[in-house]
């Protein structure tokens, strides 16, 4: 009886401290890390898009414009073939590695990669896509953010900073995505309950001096704050 008296008193114990800690990360990521009105923060003269849905949010950023090429940092034809000639726009979304690659789309979700996510600290991936046009896909928000110079090199240089290098200093492309348009490459850091997509694309936004949640863990979460001092206007 004392034994069973004392699992029940562990549960109890187990169950309190994760309900505190899902009551403490909602908080946390309903919380803003700047109130009131953003200032101005440089000339507003680079536009990036932020997409995301219930549950992922990727950062969609120019290939060129006069401050930084992106084809001078990635081999763009190993992802699009002749067709990234034409690419304005890539995606970035960084992940679990297993994950990420196994899992083309939400539809083909695996409950038990899902968990092992989650549960485990496992390497991670970058997802690059190339695009002609801003994507907006079904089911999910896009929101158009303008940066200053000193900003926009601050997050060109964090998405930079992602990606793992071999010894000649070349990204590590591991796979392609199945529509021919999108590669995966080996990332730096670990995907974890706590380190997820969404704290990668908050990190990168708050590189760039735009607001994100105190917890950047949810694809909503970072999606209610995203905004700064500048006026985005229409794409």
């Amino acid at each position: 009886m004392r034994i069973t008296a004392v699992l029940k008193q562990a549960g109890l114990y187990l169950s309190c401290g994760a309900l505190l800690a899902l009551v403490v990360l909602t908080i946390a990521a309903l919380t803003p890390r700047k109130w009131g009105t953003l200032p101005r923060s440089g000339d507003c003269n680079y536009r990036i898009y932020v997409s995301g849905g219930a549950m992922h949010t990727n950062l969609i950023i120019p290939v060129q414009n006069p401050i930084f090429n992106w084809r001078q940092h990635l081999n763009l034809e190993s992802i699009g073939g002749k067709a990234a000639i034409n690419y304005h726009y890539l995606q970035f979304g960084w992940g679990d590695r297993i994950f990420y690659i196994e899992t083309p789309n939400w539809g083909q979700l695996n409950i038990f990669s899902a968990l092992r996510a989650l549960f485990l600290q496992n390497p991670s991936a970058l997802f690059v896509k190339g695009h002609i046009t801003v994507p907006h896909y079904s089911g999910e928000e896009l929101k158009c953010v303008k940066l200053g110079q000193s900003d926009y090199l601050s997050l060109m240089k964090f998405i930079e900073a992602s990606f793992q290098l071999n010894q000649q200093g070349k990204t590590l492309q591991i796979g392609s995505g199945q529509d021919r348009e999108s590669g995966f490459y080996a990332a730096n850091g670990t995907y974890s309950m706590l380190k997820t997509c969404n704290s990668w694309t908050a990190d990168g936004l708050r590189a760039a001096n735009v607001n994100t949640p105190l917890w950047g863990g949810l694809a909503p979460a970072v999606m209610l704050h995203v905004r700064n001092g500048c006026e985005c206007g229409e794409r």
